[in-house]
């Protein structure tokens, strides 16, 4: 068989996503600070970017809507789906006469406003204290010498943020190249330290260096640790109390002695920050209606740079190869810019179907929430599923019911004997509530949770129960039982 070279036509369909498209549709799956870090590379990397110097410049406003021809300013009176249409930025556009009837620049303001509270300037300079330090501040108190204090660093460097040791002393005294004894004994030194029960390497070691410090090594509390830790934990008392020869009374006793102690010795050190939630929506109640209002708070407001507007003006003064290079970041900046803006528009359009939808929610509480899928939202503002699944992912509403995801709206739905189903998250609340007032001494299995639901004309099955309740990190009702 001879090879030989040919060329043939063939005609095919594909779906081709430009580049715009692409920016449009991963801006619109960004969470809010993921926004605000893509703008900010963004401005760092296109140099015909600016940021608005106040809030009384819209210039980008400006911009978008020229692209667009639609005004954006009041979203709430004209909220159309942005159309991508690729013709509007061919590349033989004329950017100087498009950039001529925006080529004013709002005056800035020559003062700002100054915040009422100031942070204090130790918020700044003040370092907190980590466990690390905190233990080797006392571990150079100690009358060792140096080796063995080396060997105690090397300890206090391997331990989690609870506390616990990581590192095997079989790794440390390989490490440190000593013998496996000589760091069991730095190591007992080590666990003598503030907060007491570090260093330890399980749960059953931490407590009962905790008893040995307030001198009940040798009690019946410490007994149960050492012995019995696991029936302790499934609540086996009447194991525990027949052989340990004692009376159940007493093992409640030496309970309560265990639940006063630590588990995570090392969490007081913690100084991880908490992740606030900044809300990407806000929903009021104005009268009888829902007000939404787009937090547009941190985000940056763009603009084109007065500075290229200028060069793109004088034809004189540019040389092609610049004006094309212009031209193209020019083209960048619209997209970027109408990209937010359709981002904005669609997130508001998708929560005005979310209230349309879930009214009885917002006015009445979780357990009116209503099944719904992301069919009937698509539907309701003629987008795709998978667009409306993008504006829901890492996006957050505030409600008058609370802060919630996007995506909570969403729930599968559970059957009732009669009527129409309800939501599964309102199935949830239930189950909560009902675990909430029964008998701690007498609680409630999940069977007789399930019989009370269909007494309350909900369908459910025993296995669905457990899952909701483990969901609710409720735990079963052997572990919920108290005995005194």
């Amino acid at each position: 068989m001879a090879l030989e070279l040919r060329q043939n036509l063939k005609l095919t369909q594909q779906l081709v996503m430009t580049p715009q498209l692409q920016q449009a549709i991963k801006l619109l799956q960004l969470s809010r600070l993921e926004l605000v870090e893509a703008i900010n590379q963004e401005l760092e990397e296109n140099p015909v970017l600016d940021e608005s110097p106040s809030e009384e410049d819209f210039e980008a406003e400006n911009i978008g809507a020229a692209a667009e021809e639609q005004p954006i300013e009041k979203p709430q009176n004209d909220v159309a789906e942005v159309r991508v249409e690729e013709e509007r930025l061919r590349e033989d556009m004329e950017w100087e006469s498009y950039l001529g009837e925006y080529s004013s620049t709002p005056s800035a303001p020559n003062t700002r406003e100054v915040p009422s509270e100031v942070p204090s300037f130790d918020n700044f300079v003040s370092a907190p204290i980590t466990l690390t330090d905190h233990l080797i501040w006392q571990w150079r108190l100690t009358d060792l010498d140096d080796a063995d204090r080396l060997i105690g660093v090397q300890i206090i460097g391997n331990l989690e943020p609870d506390g616990y040791l990581a590192a095997t002393i079989e790794e440390i005294a390989g490490l440190e190249g000593v013998s496996v004894e000589r760091v069991e004994r730095i190591l007992a030194r080590v666990q003598e330290l503030d907060p007491v029960g570090v260093a330890a390497r399980n749960l059953q070691e931490c407590l009962l260096i905790q008893l040995r410090h307030m001198d009940l090594g040798d009690s019946l509390a410490a007994r149960v640790v050492a012995e019995h830790i696991h029936d302790l934990e499934n609540k086996n008392y009447q194991k525990i109390s027949r052989q340990l020869k004692v009376s159940k009374e007493a093992v409640f006793a030496a309970e309560r002695v265990i639940l006063y102690l630590d588990p995570r010795p090392g969490r007081i050190y913690n100084n991880e920050e908490p992740q606030y939630i900044s809300p990407d929506v806000f929903i009021y109640k104005m009268g009888d209606d829902y007000v939404i209002v787009l937090n547009e708070d941190g985000l940056p407001k763009l603009r084109v740079s007065q500075y290229y507007r200028d060069i793109l003006g004088d034809k004189d003064s540019v040389t092609p190869q610049a004006k094309d290079y212009i031209q193209g970041k020019l083209r960048s900046a619209v997209w970027l810019i109408r990209s937010i803006h359709q981002r904005q528009r669609t997130i508001y359009r998708v929560t005005e179907s979310i209230i349309k939808f879930q009214r009885e929610f917002l006015d009445k509480g979780v357990e009116y929430l209503r099944p719904l899928v992301l069919r009937d939202v698509a539907e309701d503002v003629q987008l795709h599923e998978s667009t409306i699944s993008r504006v829901t992912t890492n996006k957050y509403v505030h409600t008058p019911q609370g802060l919630f995801e996007l995506k909570f709206f969403f729930d599968s739905p559970i059957n009732r004997f009669h009527g129409e189903s309800m939501a599964s998250e309102s199935v949830k609340n239930r189950i909560k509530q009902i675990i909430a007032v029964e008998d701690p001494k007498k609680p409630l299995s999940d069977q007789r949770i399930v019989e009370i639901l269909r007494g309350a004309n909900i369908d459910i099955a025993r296995r669905t129960v457990a899952k909701y309740r483990e969901m609710l990190g409720i735990a079963s009702s052997n572990r919920r039982k108290k005995h005194y």
